[in-house]
């Protein structure tokens, strides 16, 4: 393992850190774009792999950092990686969140914080997208998707694991039709 691979994972991960409103989700399409096309780390195949490996595993949902760095640089890699993506954006929030707590009742503030959520939004749906282009699902992956988001909004108290549960009979029913069509 060289050095500089292990700069490169930090060059790569350090930015995401800093550009995650609305967290780790708002950021899977960069890193998707970053490790698959730019550095061709990984292959699309091999991203959807970690990045299912790392939602499944304990721990915080973004640990796609940690593995993508531990399939590039083996456990350094890993540790880099997880560093790059976690230190620099708690130290931002951290110092944000302390020169800005003595202002939370100013129409600015309020202002700055309604104003960027719109922004995590719109990251998180390109992460979604850009999963979507790699799975290459087809209609019946967009429409499971649709109906698990229509649930939800429309019957907030919905466990998601019967929203998982319909979605994955969804995707069987459909194989099955599939099959027999």
């Amino acid at each position: 393992m060289r050095f500089d691979t292990l700069v490169a994972i930090a060059l790569v991960f350090i930015p995401f850190s800093l550009t995650s409103i609305g967290g780790g989700a708002a950021i899977v399409a960069g890193i998707q774009h970053e490790t698959v096309s730019v550095h061709a780390w990984v292959n699309s195949r091999e991203f959807l792999d970690l990045f299912a490996v790392s939602r499944a595993a304990p721990g915080p949902g973004m640990m796609l950092a940690t593995v993508i760095g531990w399939k590039v640089a083996g456990w350094l890699g890993a540790f880099v990686a997880t560093l790059a993506l976690f230190v620099p954006s708690s130290m931002l929030c951290y110092s944000v969140f302390k020169l800005t707590n003595t202002h939370r009742d100013k129409k600015w503030h309020r202002a700055m914080r309604e104003g960027l959520a719109p922004v995590g939004i719109g990251l998180i749906i390109a992460g979604v997208l850009s999963l979507f282009r790699l799975a290459d699902g087809g209609i019946i992956a967009v429409l499971i998707a649709g109906l698990s988001g229509a649930i939800l909004f429309w019957v907030p108290r919905f466990p998601v694991l019967g929203v998982l549960v319909l979605g994955g009979l969804g995707a069987v029913v459909a194989s099955m039709l599939a099959a027999w069509l």
